[in-house]
């Protein structure tokens, strides 16, 4: 019986659940907005959801566990400087998931995770600031 086993295990072991999700955690703070399947989408909320708590908590030990949690300092550095100064004055809801109809090849449910009152412009930031350096070496060359 299955009783108070509350999350999915996508036919995974705990410690690629862990990776996946964190993985998914940090792409999501970092382009605002993900395309993922609606299971995952699911999932990821509650796990996104206290790391912005952390953020907004704001002190070194919040700093340390989302550190050890997400292994990526620059998403950690967005979490306290932008995010968590966005939803300080939110008593949570940080996220909303929007299904997105159903993915070709397999006819999975497909869903939109993102934050709410998000930044447009953060969705592919990262590509836009890598294609123009790309663009500026080359015309320098």
């Amino acid at each position: 019986m299955r009783h108070g086993k509350v999350h999915r295990k996508f036919n995974r072991t705990a410690e690629h659940r862990k990776a996946m999700f964190s993985n998914l955690a940090g792409a999501l703070i970092t382009h605002e907005q993900i395309v993922t399947t609606l299971p995952k989408a699911k999932d990821l909320r509650p796990v996104v959801e206290k790391l912005v708590t952390l953020a907004r908590r704001g002190d070194l030990h919040a700093r340390r566990q989302l550190i050890a949690q997400l292994r990526d300092q620059s998403v950690v550095k967005k979490l306290f400087e932008v995010l968590g100064p966005r939803y300080q004055g939110r008593p949570g809801g940080y996220t909303r998931i929007v299904k997105a109809g159903f993915r070709y090849g397999d006819s999975t449910p497909v869903a939109v995770i993102e934050f709410v009152d998000r930044d447009v412009e953060a969705k592919g930031a990262s590509d836009r600031a890598r294609a123009e350096a790309e663009a500026a070496a080359a015309a320098a060359a």
